[in-house]
């Protein structure tokens, strides 16, 4: 059901994201983009730091990571670059990058799947306890 509401609510800011881009003018857009940015790098680089010495480009099961942003948020440095890039596909003006701005949403789910298989065969119980504990 979470996976269910997750991606209802990723539909919903595509369309929200061209409605602004479509209805509304330039500045909006700009204002409703630039806030998305400003709200989305700094959390971004919270998540960066929390995560510490556990980042790595390609899955790896270094420490199991729950504090901070990930207490509620299993990736929240996917889910904040693709608030911060939704930001800027509204700037932009251009509602063709949205479905580009859903691809990437996808290569993300995609690559969170991956690692959530990683930290699970990693941590086994104590994965399964904390993504319990998370919104999606």
């Amino acid at each position: 059901m979470r996976k269910v509401m997750l991606a209802l609510v990723i539909v919903l800011l595509a369309a929200a994201a061209l409605l602004v881009m479509t209805q509304r003018g330039r500045p909006e857009a700009l204002v409703v983009g630039g806030a998305l940015v400003a709200l989305a790098l700094p959390l971004l680089v919270v998540a960066r730091v929390q995560l510490g010495s556990s980042f790595s480009i390609a899955p790896k099961a270094r420490a199991l990571v729950t504090h901070g942003l990930y207490s509620k948020i299993p990736h929240p440095m996917f889910t904040f670059l693709d608030v911060a890039l939704l930001g800027v596909v509204i700037a932009l003006g251009r509602p063709w990058l949205v479905g580009a701005w859903l691809a990437l949403v996808a290569v993300h789910a995609l690559a969170s799947r991956r690692e959530a298989r990683v930290l699970e065969k990693a941590f086994g119980d104590a994965y399964r306890e904390y993504r319990a504990r998370t919104w999606w």
